[in-house]
């Protein structure tokens, strides 16, 4: 495509940069934009969602998923604000975003003018990055720039263009200049290795507990925990990484914590935090605590530490390992273990006593069912509220299935849009959105854009008629839930009305053969699951105070720890404990 103009420029430098596509709504300032890549001769494609929130979704979650630069587009005022919730989300979960933030004509800039916002300002909190585009002389440096700030700190980049900018002659040539993604690996001083080494050595005990940092790390952590003979928990960003062939695993800690984690965490003479930056202090023991991670900005601010190590896993845990001595006292290890297995077990019959009988479904069921004939690669994408906790308790990660959601920046409505996102990404792969009622109804209108596209998402919503972690949230405080129920909505109807394959299941029978048919379809299905409302689950740590709030909302249902193919791995792990 020979280059015309700045926006010409701009689309050319994107698809240098391997970009494939842009997710947004056309019209007003964007317009140059939108026709620079109708003319890329199929090089570049436009995704019309139907909300510039869920474009950003959709690019945080292909980002996710390909680990390449994925980019959206907002027009001037309204279309950038709604960009913002879902940015906020792809620059705390770290995706490489960039988006095209459209601006107003530049001699109406600073007037009130129509549609005025200051996108630089607007953005300063949701992007690392955020410059304007005022001359064609700055093209394609600016453009450059953007991507690679993007990529190499995965992170969020936002290039504002004011339409009028767009549209004038590009005075540069583009030439060729291929950004770098953020692939290099940091070292460790090995100074800090030898005092990790020391207090390794010298705690009697010693707990794991990691995040997502574990990504490229099991093997090393697993080493390490048979070394040590160290339990391992983890975060929900942390377990598809490292839940999976783990006999050392004791669970979750956290809000949305099952097992034994917590008890790990706390009752070790070493707590060693892995690739974490773990938000909720509260959780942790604020004391005896190592701390390693790539990115040394997040060293001790969850946590006083004892020793802080800047580094990547992998690369610190392989510096570390030949100056430990393998250990062979087990009892802290398999007392863990143990107790894991049994608080697992406390909670099965939580949702399989008389579950083919019970109505409304118990969402545990659903979700175990879900994950039992699920495919091994499935991308899965989780709504924020009750339904990360179910998936956080009974999707079974190994090695090869994804989790996404907004588990930094808990907004609702992501499943969907990151659904979109994933599906473009991978088209071939099996895609499922965990949505709650609340969080469809918020974006609604993306299913419009799952059929536009006939994208192979299968939305299955998880209907209970309330925000259900609303209501947890009130009980913990010890008030009667208010307005966190709403009116029945039949969306199966919804869906079908948009041309959607879609079952509405309203008994526990139905839960098995109507989520098959949909996962065997080759393109959008929905399923909609009516489901208990007072099916909540507390952390397996909660304090008097909790309890007490619990004890003044009495009337519901509680739920505590996490089941479904887990316990199986809880009792297989405890095969591993010598017998005397």
């Amino acid at each position: 495509m020979a280059t015309a103009n700045v926006a010409d420029q701009l689309v050319q430098v994107l698809i240098q940069s391997g970009v494939q596509r842009v997710y947004g709504v056309v019209g007003d300032s964007l317009n140059p934009f939108v026709d620079a890549i109708r003319r890329s001769d199929g090089a570049l494609a436009w995704v019309h969602v139907r909300n510039e929130e869920a474009a950003a979704f959709a690019a945080a979650a292909e980002a996710q998923i390909t680990g390449r630069l994925a980019v959206c587009a907002g027009s001037c005022g309204p279309g950038n604000t709604h960009l913002v919730q879902g940015l906020y989300d792809a620059h705390r979960s770290g995706a490489p975003v960039l988006a095209l933030a459209s601006h107003i004509p530049t001699t109406q800039i600073g007037t009130g003018f129509f549609q005025e916002t200051h996108p630089e300002k607007l953005f300063s909190e949701a992007a690392d990055w955020c410059e304007l585009l005022s001359q064609p002389e700055q093209m394609p440096r600016l453009a450059r720039i953007a991507a690679q700030h993007a990529l190499g700190g995965s992170t969020v980049s936002v290039l504002v263009l004011p339409g009028d900018v767009g549209e004038r002659p590009a005075p540069h040539p583009t030439g060729r200049t291929v950004p770098t993604p953020a692939c290099g690996t940091v070292t460790p001083a090995p100074h800090a290795v030898r005092e990790l080494a020391r207090l390794l050595g010298e705690a009697r005990t010693v707990a794991l507990f990691c995040g997502a940092g574990v990504r490229d790390a099991h093997a090393q952590v697993m080493r390490l925990a048979e070394t040590l003979k160290a339990p391992v928990g983890h975060t929900l960003r942390g377990k598809e990484w490292v839940q999976y062939d783990n006999p050392y695993d004791v669970g979750m800690i956290g809000l949305l914590g099952y097992g034994a984690c917590h008890d790990a965490v706390h009752d070790a003479d070493l707590l060693v935090m892995l690739g974490t930056d773990f938000p909720y202090d509260a959780f942790l023991p604020q004391a005896r605590t190592v701390q390693v991670d790539r990115d040394a900005r997040r060293l001790g601010r969850r946590t006083p530490l004892e020793l802080a190590v800047h580094g990547d896993v992998g690369a610190t845990l392989d510096a570390v390992q030949p100056l430990l001595e393998p250990r062979t006292d087990r009892r802290f290890l398999d007392g863990m273990l143990r107790k894991h297995e049994r608080a697992l077990t406390t909670a099965v019959d939580a949702y399989t006593r008389n579950v083919d009988h019970h109505t409304p479904i118990h969402p545990e069921y659903a979700a175990s069912v879900l994950d039992e004939i699920a495919s091994d690669d499935a991308v899965f994408t989780v709504d924020t509220g009750m339904n990360n906790v179910w998936a956080a308790r009974y999707l079974t990660p190994n090695g090869r299935r994804r989790v996404i959601g907004s588990f930094s920046h808990g907004t609702m409505a992501n499943a969907l849009p990151h659904a979109i996102g994933a599906a473009f990404a991978d088209p071939a792969r099996q895609v499922v959105a965990l949505s709650g009622d609340g969080g469809l109804a918020m974006l609604l209108g993306e299913l419009l854009t799952v059929r536009q596209h006939e994208l192979p998402v299968k939305t299955v919503v998880f209907n209970n008629g309330s925000l259900g972690m609303v209501r947890l949230e009130m009980m913990v405080d010890g008030l009667p839930a208010y307005e966190t129920d709403h009116a029945p909505v039949d969306y199966s109807a919804i869906a079908r009305g948009m041309g959607i394959p879609a079952w509405r299941v309203e008994r526990p029978g139905g839960v098995r053969d109507a989520l098959a048919q949909a996962l065997e379809r080759t393109g959008p299905a929905l399923v909609e699951l009516i489901t208990d409302p007072n099916a909540l689950s507390v952390p397996s740590h909660i304090t008097f105070g909790q309890v007490k709030g619990f004890a003044l909302a009495a009337g519901r249902t509680v739920l505590d720890g996490g089941v479904g193919t887990m316990l199986d791995l809880a009792r297989a792990n405890l095969r591993n404990i010598p017998r005397p």
